[in-house]
């Protein structure tokens, strides 16, 4: 099966900082994959470059065999883009403002309000047509910009950071239809995140580092290969607790604020005695499975605190 995107050797800079380095990756068709990462890791730059707002300095990127720099056209064709940042007129009906988009993209007439009764009914916002955005949720409204980019019928769809601003609630309703949009449609979904539980959903996830590719597979095969098991220790004073640490277990710790992480091989690891050794140095000692966190802790060699939750809904 032909990949859907296919990076090769692509590098970007902004002046003197270099964003992307020899980035390379291929993306299957038909699979949700997530680019992790914090700010600067490059993530949305390379969202950027899928999306066709800037051009290629360095490299190749083709969607479907198509390649970015030559066939620029054909391209766009084949992919639909949801913004983080909001898209919509608040003044506008959601019918109104799919309607636009459907202008814009040489979608009109039956096949127009074909494709708008089909999309509204995936993404449950049949009742919405006719009200004004303005008096929408920030589900509802992250919905009708699915619907806007969906009305050509890509064949990628790119989102970026698709559940900023949204609800619990919300955020398993948009996961819901991105997931059924693939089973259904066979659609392709490359998604930005900074959040670990939302790449644990995807197919796969990239995590990338100061514009390096520092990790490539499913969330399950990136812990697997990461360690058995994660030992996390708090502490009012971590700077001392942590070389006994690293001696004890024969291992590099992380410190995070006031909280020491050691990734450990061994499942059968003696908490007795650590919670009898370290009784009155440590107010808590955990123990659990690598994250994507500890992914990125073992692959760059340096912490980073993901966000678990969105900013506050709007």
């Amino acid at each position: 099966m032909q990949d859907a995107i296919e990076a090769v050797e692509v590098s970007h800079r902004y002046g003197d900082r270099l964003a992307l380095d020899k980035l390379s990756l291929a993306i299957p068709s038909k699979s949700i994959v997530g680019l992790l990462g914090p700010n600067g890791s490059g993530k949305s730059t390379f969202f950027r470059l899928l999306s066709t707002l800037v051009p290629i300095q360095e490299g190749v990127v083709r969607i479907y065999g198509k390649d970015v720099s030559k066939e620029l056209a054909d391209v766009r064709k084949l992919i639909g883009v949801v913004f983080q940042s909001p898209s919509l007129d608040r003044k506008l009906t959601s019918h109104e403002n799919i309607a636009f988009q459907g202008a814009l993209l040489g979608v009109r007439g039956s096949t127009l309000q074909r494709k708008i009764a089909e999309l509204s009914k995936l993404f449950r916002i049949e009742e919405h047509l006719h009200t004004r955005v303005e008096k929408l949720s920030g589900g509802l409204k992250r919905r009708v910009e699915l619907v806007k980019g969906l009305l050509h019928d890509p064949q990628l769809l790119l989102l970026d950071e698709p559940s900023t601003g949204l609800d619990p609630t919300s955020r398993l309703e948009l996961w819901q239809a991105i997931e059924q949009l693939r089973r259904e449609h066979g659609t392709t979904i490359l998604l930005t995140t900074h959040l670990i539980d939302e790449a644990d959903k995807c197919d796969r996830v990239a995590i990338l580092d100061e514009g390096r590719l520092a990790a490539w597979d499913s969330p399950e095969n990136l812990r697997i290969q990461t360690g058995q098991t994660v030992l996390q220790v708090v502490a009012d004073r971590p700077e001392e607790v942590l070389p006994w640490m690293e001696s004890h277990l024969s291992v590099r710790g992380t410190q995070v604020g006031n909280s020491l992480r050691f990734i450990l091989n061994d499942k059968n690891i003696a908490l007795t005695d650590l919670y009898r050794d370290l009784s009155e140095k440590c107010s808590s000692v955990t123990i659990g499975r690598p994250s994507l966190e500890d992914v990125f802790i073992a692959k760059t060699g340096k912490a980073f605190e993901f966000p678990s939750i969105t900013s506050k809904a709007k």
